[in-house]
């Protein structure tokens, strides 16, 4: 067994509620990401991500890799 932990991505997710926005940022193994060509495909679809969180399709109105 290792202990390596895998590089993580912070991601900005903006919802929209009602007419008000808020943000949520979270943090994914960055080798989740790499499988899919589109970050909202992953945020959707990844098995690993979805046991993570869930994301209201509806709801979400931007997601995006937040820079270092």
């Amino acid at each position: 067994m290792s202990d390596k932990k895998s590089k993580t991505v912070e991601i900005r997710l903006i919802f929209v509620d009602d007419g008000e926005y808020h943000r949520e940022d979270v943090n994914l193994p960055e080798d989740l990401l790499g499988g899919y060509e589109r970050l909202i495909d992953a945020l959707l679809e990844e098995p690993e991500i979805l046991k993570r969180l869930y994301v209201d399709p509806a709801r979400l109105c931007s997601a995006y890799r937040k820079s270092d």
